[in-house]
């Protein structure tokens, strides 16, 4: 005797047969939910808020930037002082937009030391990325490929090095080489 197939649940109950050829997989009472999510997305907005007490999605950021050149000249910010394992001091200063951070920097008093130029070249590509990234984040700033090249490009601090080697690299797979 042949078993017969058994039915396959709903994809998002997974409690109730899903519905013969229904799209998804649902069953029909979560096939009117997926129409009215579809349709009338103003009424999932408005029993969300009423039942989670908060919003569906979080509120964008209402500034948006096309380039680097758009940041206020004079940002807020916020300076910290923290100490390394080898006891050497940092100072991170943080600059912001509407209490957001955007941009990152990492200075030290002992930047003079040859010795440590290579690893201050390695911070600051860092802290240029990582500020790329907050503005893309927090201001929807467009990230782009050209845009890492010159942040990696103008962190390093002298030839050869790994700034500078990265970019070499990088820079083989630019199709437009308009930097």
């Amino acid at each position: 005797m042949i078993a017969e197939p058994t039915p396959s649940l709903c994809t998002i109950c997974n409690l109730q047969k899903a519905q013969a050829g229904a799209p998804l997989g649902l069953c029909p009472s979560c096939a009117a939910l997926a129409r009215t999510v579809q349709e009338q997305p103003e009424v999932v907005k408005r029993l969300w808020l009423r039942l989670q007490d908060e919003p569906i999605l979080p509120n964008p950021v209402p500034t948006t930037l096309e380039g680097e050149a758009e940041l206020p000249d004079v940002l807020d910010g916020k300076r910290y002082r923290t100490i390394d394992r080898d006891r050497n001091k940092w100072y991170l200063s943080v600059s912001e937009v509407n209490g957001k951070p955007v941009e990152i920097f990492a200075s030290t008093a002992f930047d003079r030391d040859h010795e440590l130029q290579a690893r201050i070249a390695n911070l600051t590509t860092i802290t240029r990325l990582i500020s790329l990234l907050l503005r893309h984040i927090f201001l929807r700033e467009a990230l782009t490929f050209d845009k890492c090249l010159r942040q990696i490009q103008r962190s390093s601090r002298q030839k050869n090095d790994l700034p500078d080697m990265l970019y070499g690299v990088l820079s083989r797979y630019h199709t437009q080489k308009t930097l």
